[in-house]
């Protein structure tokens, strides 16, 4: 050190004084700094730092090109005043030049520093570079350049020392230096200022193609490090709720076009590095001899044997991609880390530095106001450095996320069929949500893992500098805590699974009503399911309850950790030697050491966790990502005649395969599409190709959009699919016509309509060769002929395309040109049908096994219907709205109401339900423990205050006993006080989560039909889950931390004001900015929060669409066109997301900054009040202000949660004010014990319609019906069958007219005294995942013989009986684990042991088979003889069958409707000798 001092010395000429004089400079009541410092450390210090950031941040502008900037007035100005800069140095540099000739030659006496000579040649030249920098960054396209801001900041801040000094010093140097410095002076701050500027935008940048582009590109760097770009929308969602249109375009840098392919291409290399190897080892033979070569056997076997025992080799490895990908970017964020890391020990020295101040009377006041600035300054730094940190994080984290979406999705789309089948869909799409949020949330905290020891041994070693060994009894007590929690955390997890799995349950059982509300409906059996939930939820909040115990344990020890420590440390100091005197720096500078170091203990057990889920998550994600893909060369695309596999197909024929089920029809389809791995052959394809699977896969999209795929819109030929494809009949019924929006899945369209719509979009694109994978299967008889005839046939409209039509079809193969026949997987035979029908072989078998069925199809007519989206309610929505020729344009079309993204300020009125829902007194009591719990702490660090004031008698202080029992006793009574609160919070949300689950089931349930048809299934799911577990477990823990930081932050402005009361004029103001950068900030959060979670499930929705439709994508070459679609979808997502990370960090800056400012205050009064202040009472001020910052900015975020999530209970709850059936039951029943005893039906004058907006779906019918009489219900589609058994049972309630059942008005029933005495078997069978005899009977209501009964009679007793746990035997979901046959017998099984004198049948039987038919039909003939039936018929045959078996035994009557009016009642004979409207019906399906 003395020799650097005496070479300054040597360059000022001034040996005898050294450059720096502490005397001069600290000890003294004006400092100032000597001339030889300020001439060179203070020139050198910015030269310095241009010269060693100018190579890195010029080749830093060399790689990163944004386009030039034109030359502007700014660019002008920064370059003259430059220019100007390197004038006054040199102008110095000449004067001391003419000073040393004047010197030389006599004429001055004084002698020259070499230093007046070296600092402004040394400035000179670095003023020059920065005008070259400042030229450069123009050409490089930089409009704000940080590197030059801090050059120029630290070029003033060095000469405001000198301008000080040169102020404050008489004028006794040289005029034309002091002209030079003050011109110098003010060149400088010119420039600082031009450079906090923004210059405009370069040419031919990306942004500027934008509509909207993000102003982040175009922002100064002080808008970027202080996040003032985003002003202007938290002002726009302050003024009105944010909308989409407000959020900017993506920065270029995070869009998924840019990101993904990054990724992608560095997993394909280390792909290839892990193939490398394995392919020498495949393909390095011994070298034959040349004549065995070309026979090519020993190289054949020699391949095969190294190919058995193949080296093992490593796996590619994710984590290297990743870390390649995102490490540069991301290694900005650990260097800031550091920095703040650093910083974060600055405030507790600079507290002591201020108690010592205090303590010593005689140091001169300038030093308090010097540490207070010092406080402030690192304060605001360290703030700036924090938020950079966390939004380098934050953005890491989103372009990660894109990358796996990207990566994931494009992988789906080359997954080969096997691998496909490993994983399911839900698990591939939470590929996509769950493990790609995973590594969103640990990039945030995965610096912790080196962040959080540093801490520690930092905060350790200024400890141990502080108060020596005792500082170990605290780790010691750290280290405990570390155990119980870690246990603490393994039972929590262990609650956690249990609680999953309740709710797992829960949400299957509650998916299964919902999807079954008609059939629950229609039994009355609301209530028996209402108490399945309930019991389930019951289970599910006993572990809830068991969890909250131990969160208040959990709670109670990291609360009182750092008490403990800062105890158990300070008991150990002053006993070990009565000398230790615990004194106000002691006491409060361990205290806020304590309180840095209770972070990173409590992180590190969150991040080690978060680091486990990742890593599994990588591990599914690098399975998924190495799972072989589809054989790009399986398929040539050659310019040949046809395809050939083992068969030649020529161009424009039309081929017909047929075969067995699973003879391989399929499978060949997919060969040809590359579909299957290829084992050997080839498979050559001429031209594109259109596919049609046997599965139809529906967009959700409007019905033009599914057939016009993403092709150009051809208006006449688009016209002419359609009415080939026979889909005009059903653009009429749809409300929008092509228009309509068609469900996820095509909900709400019949099997035929999704297979004729596929075979559109197949049909619209105008390819060479057409796979048609049976898609005539699922239409009816007289369309499918319609369809061949139009389409595929001899003169459809593809009669000039290779066509490959696998069908079960027998009318068309006499038009085929060439059937092929399949047996396992083989081509048996080929030929034309004549050709075949004369061998004889297996395609005579195939004829004789198919042509009954085939006989039976025909006879059936088909009457198109549209199938709603909540089962079979079959052309509920439609029949009104054909009967009223509703406009056809879009809003109609819509099927569902979306879930709308709820805008402005959550009413406190949702606060006050939840108030009353945890019920108020327990909500009175959690307040007054959290007061108490706050008052103990503040109290016991107060009575610290007093103890280290205490005077010190003989070295030691006389009560320390008193003094550390009392301390300690209110440390205990903070503990009682956080463990009560944590419990009766935890309790009392438990107790608001049964209430509200409770009162939405029952409400929901209560709802009539038309609610579940126009709100999505997911919608009220959605409120079963996700606001369920929200109320459940988010809600009470941001509560607990929403009331710690509010009375933290009270608690600490309390401390201050008593501390210092000249805080009190600061603390309003600072109050009143942050009331509004909160309310600014919640306005915008809030909104940008539910845009975002609005905008997320698309993503999900195309991806599973995707996956379902991969094979179709693949066969139109449509792939790019996806990939794309779901690029802009997560972009889109991201769009609302990006806004709100930096939403955070403007909002932690700002608010940091008025704790700084607190602070700072603090600081500032303490200095000035230290003659009347105690060391004790000042440190106790101070820490407790060091505290505030982050109180605050938890304070608001925690208050933004709470507001976030408290919509859940607004949403659980708006289904309170929804429409409600009439009451289940009355009070007083009126009606006789048996009814109804007859079973007559008298309709009256009845008419109903669905909504108020459309007309009437059914009108003055007025019929009689006899009891026990048998009625078949006809009509076209839309003609009001389904509605009138639907008023039947009350499920639509009648709008005009009346239904007397036995004399009663069914309209005076409570609904179950009348769906309970009323019986239906509906279309569909629906059965719920339970007991086969919940399923019959769920209330309990008969004896296991009678059960046992009914399922003899409905021929299901020898099945059951065999069943291991036989009635208890577990139905799956949906019954799927029993046939369709056998879920139909369960049904009429639930009819017969109800037995009530009417049944109503809704076309019980067209899903069965022939034999299933006959039972049902007998055992309804032999149980229901002298009961009334109603029978639906959709088909016609049905009614004639009916009256064949009935026509011997009694009548049978037929009642026609004709829109929504009764056309004709009689029996079916005198209806057709009538040759009215049946008749017309009859002939139209070839029944006569």
């Amino acid at each position: 050190m003395l020799n650097e001092l005496l070479c300054l010395s040597v360059i000022c000429h001034l040996i005898p004084p050294p450059p720096q004089d502490w005397n001069r400079t600290w000890h003294v009541g004006n400092p100032d700094l000597t001339q030889c410092f300020q001439n060179t450390v203070l020139v050198w210090v910015p030269c310095l730092y241009l010269w060693v950031c100018a190579p890195i941040y010029f080749l830093y502008l060399k790689s990163h090109d944004r386009g030039y900037i034109c030359m502007t007035h700014l660019n002008r100005a920064k370059t003259a005043v430059g220019f100007l800069l390197w004038i006054v140095c040199w102008a110095d540099v000449f004067y001391s030049f003419w000073e040393r000739s004047q010197h030389d030659s006599g004429a001055s006496s004084s002698t020259q520093a070499p230093v007046n000579l070296v600092s402004p040649t040394m400035l000179g030249i670095t003023m020059l570079l920065a005008t070259l920098l400042t030229q450069y960054e123009r050409l490089k396209g930089v409009q704000s350049s940080g590197v030059m801001l801090n050059f120029w900041l630290v070029a003033v801040l060095c000469a405001t020392v000198t301008f000080r000094s040169k102020i404050i010093q008489p004028l006794t140097v040289c005029v034309f230096r002091y002209t030079t410095f003050y011109i110098y002076y003010t060149l400088l701050l010119i420039s600082l200022l031009l450079s906090a500027l923004s210059d405009q935008p370069p040419l031919f940048s990306e942004a500027s193609k934008d509509a909207n582009p993000c102003p982040e590109i175009g922002a100064s760097f002080l808008s970027r490090i202080s996040f003032w770009w985003i002003t202007g929308l938290i002002v726009t969602g302050y003024k009105r709720p944010l909308e989409q249109k407000d959020l900017w375009c993506l920065n270029s840098e995070d869009r998924s076009q840019r990101v993904v392919p990054q990724l992608v291409r560095r997993w394909n290399n280390e792909c290839l590095k892990v193939k490398r190897p394995e392919e020498k080892t495949l393909y390095s033979p011994k070298k034959a001899p040349r004549g065995e070569r070309k026979e090519g056997v020993p190289v054949e076997e020699s391949e095969i044997l190294i190919m058995k025992t193949p080296q093992k080799t490593r796996e590619p490895s994710l984590f290297w991609a990743l870390c390649l990908t995102f490490g540069p970017y991301f290694l900005i964020s650990s260097l800031y880390k550091i920095i703040q890391d650093i910083l974060m020990f600055v405030g507790p020295n600079i507290l002591r530095l201020l108690i010592q101040f205090v303590n010593d009377s005689s140091a001169p006041s300038w030093q308090g106001y010097f540490y207070t600035a010092l406080l402030f300054v690192c304060t605001c730094f360290q703030t700036l450095i924090l938020q950079k940190y966390f939004h380098v994080c934050f953005v890491t984290g989103m372009r990660l996320r894109t990358a796996i979406v990207g990566a994931v999705y494009r992988k789906a789309l080359v997954i080969s069929n096997a691998a496909r089948r490993t994983s399911t869909v839900g698990e591939i799409v939470n590929l996509m949500s769950v493990d790609a949020q995973r590594f969103m949330d640990l990039i945030t905290y995965i610096n912790m893992i080196w962040s959080a020891p540093l801490q520690v041994i930092l905060a350790l070693y200024f400890l141990w500098q502080n108060l020596g060994p005792s500082v170990l009894a605290g780790v010691a007590v750290m280290v405990l805590m570390v155990p119980i929690n870690g246990v603490i955390a393994m039972k929590t997890k262990t609650y956690q699974v249990a609680q999953m799995k309740s709710k797992d349950n829960r949400i299957k059982l509650m998916n299964e009503v919902l999807n079954g509300i008609k059939v629950l409906k229609l039994y009355a059996w609301e209530l028996a399911f209402k108490d399945k939930v309930s019991a389930i939820r019951e289970s599910e909040l006993r572990v809830l309850k068991k969890a909250a115990y131990l969160g208040a344990i959990s709670t109670f020890t990291w609360v009182c950790a750092p008490f403990l420590v800062a105890l158990s440390t300070f008991t150990v100091y002053v006993m070990i030697d009565e000398r230790n005197v615990l004194d106000a720096q002691k006491a409060f500078v361990s205290l806020a050491l304590f309180n840095i170091l209770r972070f990173p203990l409590n992180m590190l057990p969150m991040v080690i966790s978060s680091m486990v889920q990742a890593s599994v998550s990588m591990k599914r994600l690098c399975v998924f990502l190495s799972h072989e893909e589809l054989q790009e060369d399986s398929v040539e695309r050659m310019a040949v005649a046809g395809c050939e596999l083992s068969v030649r197909i020529p161009d424009g024929s039309l081929v017909a395969v047929v075969g067995h089920v699973g003879s391989g029809k399929s499978s060949l389809l997919s060969a040809l599409l590359g579909e299957m791995e290829k084992l050997e052959g080839s498979v050559s394809v001429k031209g594109s190709v259109a596919y049609v699977p046997q599965q139809a896969w529906i967009q959700n999209a409007t019905l033009k959009d599914n057939i016009v795929f993403g092709q150009e819109r051809k208006e006449s030929w688009y016209h002419r699919v359609v009415e080939a494809c026979a889909l005009l009949p059903d653009l009429e019924i749809l409300p929008a016509g092509d228009g309509t929006e068609i469900g996820e899945k095509g909900v709400n369209l019949s099997g035929g309509q999704k297979q004729r719509v596929s075979l559109a979009r197949a049909v619209y694109c105008d390819c060479a060769v057409y796979l048609l994978d049976d898609p005539l299967s699922a239409v009816d008889a007289h369309v499918g002929k319609h369809i061949f005839e139009k389409v595929v046939g001899p003169q459809g409209v593809l009669k000039d395309r290779t066509r490959v039509l696998v069908t079960h079809g027998l009318s068309f193969l006499p038009q085929a040109d060439l059937i092929l026949v399949m047996v396992e997987g083989e081509i048996t035979e080929r030929g034309s049908y004549l050709e075949l029908m004369a061998r004889d072989g297996a395609f005579a078998e195939f004829l004789r096994t198919y042509a009954n069925k085939e006989q039976e199809d025909d006879e059936s007519g088909d009457i198109c219907y549209l199938h709603h989206h909540h089962h079979q309610l079959a052309t509920v929505r439609t029949e009104g709205e054909v009967l009223g020729k509703k406009a056809k344009n879009a809003e109609v079309g819509r099927i569902t109401e979306a879930d709308k993204a709820n805008t402005g300020r959550v009413k406190l009125s949702v606060f006050w339900e939840y108030m009353k829902a945890i019920g108020v007194v327990l909500s009175c009591v959690s307040i007054f423990l959290f007061f108490s719990h706050h008052f103990a702490s503040l109290f016991s660090n107060y009575w610290l205050s007093l103890w280290t004031d205490d005077p010190v008698v003989n070295g030691t202080q006389p009560s320390r006993e008193m003094r550390l029992g009392v301390y300690g006793a209110l440390g205990a009574s903070q503990g009682i006080a956080v463990f009560c609160y944590s419990i009766s919070v935890s309790i009392g949300g438990i107790l608001a989560s049964r209430y509200l689950h409770q009162s939405m089931l029952y409400n929901v349930l209560r709802s009539p039909m038309s609610f579940f048809e126009r709100t999505p299934s997911g919608n009220l799911v959605n409120r079963f889950s996700k606001e369920t577990d929200t109320i459940d477990s988010i809600i009470p823990s941001i509560i607990k931390m929403f009331m710690g930081s509010m009375f933290n932050v009270v608690g600490s402005c309390v401390v201050i004001l008593i501390a210092t009361p000249l805080v009190a004029i600061i603390i309003p103001p600072l109050g009143i900015l942050y009331f509004f950068v909160q309310r600014f900030y919640v306005a915008s959060s809030r909104q940008l929060k539910r845009l975002e979670s609005v905008s997320r499930s698309p993503v999900y929705t195309h991806f599973n669409e995707t996956l379902l439709g991969a094979s179709v994508i693949r066969a139109f070459g449509e792939q790019e066109r996806f990939i794309r679609e779901s690029d802009g979808r997560v972009d889109h997502n991201q769009k609302a997301y990006y806004p709100s990370i930096v939403a955070n960090r403007w909002l932690a800056v700002r608010l940091e900054f008025v704790g700084n400012c607190i602070v700072m205050f603090a600081a500032l009064f303490a200095v000035m009040a230290r003659e009347s202040l105690s060391p004790g009472i000042m440190g106790l001020s101070i820490s407790y202000a060091l505290q505030l910052t982050a109180s605050l900015t938890w304070l608001v975020r925690m208050s933004s949660d709470l507001e976030t999530n408290i919509v859940a209970v607004e949403r659980v709850k708006e289904y309170e004010d929804t429409e409600k059936e009439a009451d289940w039951r009355h009070d007083q029943s009126s009606l006789p014990p048996g009814w109804p005893t007859a079973g007559n039906i008298d309709i009256r004058g009845f008419g109903l319609r669905y909504r108020e907006d459309q007309e009437l779906a059914v009108r003055n019918i007025t019929v009689a019906i006899h009891g026990g009489e048998k009625v078949g219900i006809v009509g076209r589609t839309g003609a009001g069958k389904s509605s009138l058994t639907l008023g039947l049972f009350r499920i639509i309630e009648a709008c005009e007219g009346e239904i007397h059942i036995d004399g009663v008005n069914i309209a005076t029933l409570g609904l179950h005294e009348l769906r309970s005495r009323i019986t239906i078997i509906p279309q569909d069978p629906v059965l719920f995942s339970g007991s086969l005899r919940m399923n019959l009977d769920p209330f309990d209501g008969y004896s296991d013989e009678e059960v046992w009964r009914a399922l003899e009679l409905s021929h299901l007793k020898s099945f059951v009986s065999g069943l291991p746990d036989k009635l208890n035997h577990e139905c799956s979901e949906g019954g799927e684990n029993l046939s369709l046959g056998q879920r139909q017998l369960v049904c009429l099984a639930r009819a017969l042991l109800r037995k009530t004198k009417i049944l109503v049948l809704d076309e019980a039987t067209a899903a069965v088979d022939l034999e299933t038919d006959n039972l049902i039909q007998s055992t309804i003939r032999t149980q229901f003889d002298d009961c009334t039936v109603l029978t639906i018929a959709h088909r016609l045959n049905t009614i004639m069958d009916y009256t064949r078996l009935y026509m011997k035994t009694q009548t049978y009557l037929v009642l026609v409707l004709d829109k929504g009016e009764m056309a004709e009642f009689d029996s079916p004979s005198t209806l057709i000798t009538k040759r009215g409207i049946f008749y017309k019906m009859a002939k139209d399906s070839g029944l006569v």
